[in-house]
């Protein structure tokens, strides 16, 4: 926010190909309030998307967006993936409408949004509604006239590295470290790993307890039992104690607070008194951490 409007006034376009939200957010306002066109570019596994944005008229990122997401439901590039090729596909459009834009051409994406399928190998225009009169930053009557800390704004960080996500409170939570003494002292817990089968494929660890988040949030009957079983025949080794623990993990440490969250608000009756934690870090934390043979992907 402290330079990129000197930045954006030195230009007379400006191509976005962040990889987060509070940057497009802070690119867009400060080319709004320059009054430079953005075309904008974005790319996640296989599919991309290409915007005109703040140009003959169109909307800004804000007429489209008013709010940002919530940060638990956001993904990039680093946590999920993209191809290559989609970025280099987009790139090229994107340098194609700059030139257009700068040969006065002009773009019919300031009225439309690109929607490329590299899966079906399909493009797809979908009509983009027209500025917003009350558009916070381009309306009529703007309150947005400063760029601002939009990292607070999306509560999300400005990095194309890995999410780092707090949604438990530190009790719910325990290191890679503490977890490996636990299996030292073999203390008897049940591990519940929820990345995406395919993760699963590439690298796991042996004793762990393997359902997808995705079943989880689905409630999904088959799954829920599963883990029950695991959690009784685990109970009977313990002199059927009250509360047993079940730790949760993914490749980050974000998917497994989710989890977690889940975890706790299963019903008593049938699954007991559940212990859950995430171990945070994930997979990749015991990789770096504990051991360093297990694989990083």
């Amino acid at each position: 926010p402290r330079s990129a409007l000197r930045l954006v006034r030195q230009y007379d376009i400006v191509a976005d190909c962040s990889d987060n939200v509070p940057t497009r957010y802070l690119v867009s306002d400060a080319c709004v309030l320059a009054g430079k066109p953005l075309v904008s570019g974005s790319a996640l596994r296989l599919e991309g998307q290409l915007v005109v944005y703040n140009y003959r008229g169109g909307p800004c990122y804000r007429c489209l967006f008013p709010q940002p997401p919530p940060p638990d439901t956001v993904t990039n590039c680093a946590d999920g993936g993209v191809l290559g090729v989609v970025t280099g596909i987009i790139g090229c459009i994107q340098a194609l409408e700059v030139l257009k834009i700068a040969s006065g051409m002009g773009s019919s994406f300031n009225q439309y949004m690109l929607m490329f399928d590299a899966l079906e190998g399909r493009f797809r225009n979908i009509k983009l509604r027209p500025k917003k009169p009350d558009c916070v930053v381009c309306g009529d009557n703007p309150s947005v006239t400063c760029l601002q800390d939009y990292e607070a704004f999306c509560g999300s960080s400005a990095t194309d590295k890995c999410r780092t996500l707090q949604l438990l409170p530190g009790k719910d939570r325990i290191s890679v470290q503490q977890y490996k003494e636990l299996l030292d002292e073999q203390v008897p817990h049940v591990l519940l790993d929820v990345r995406p089968q395919v993760e699963v494929d590439i690298c796991r660890l042996e004793h762990a307890v393997h359902i997808p988040l995705s079943k989880l949030e689905e409630k999904d009957e088959e799954s829920l039992q599963y883990l029950q079983k695991r959690i009784c025949e685990e109970k009977q080794r313990t002199d059927d104690q009250t509360s047993l623990p079940v730790y949760v993990v993914c490749k980050l440490g974000n998917d497994s607070q989710k989890a977690v969250k889940i975890l706790q608000e299963l019903p008593a009756k049938e699954f007991g008194s559940v212990l859950a934690k995430d171990i945070k870090g994930g997979l990749m934390a015991w990789a770096t951490k504990i051991d360093s043979t297990f694989p990083q992907y």
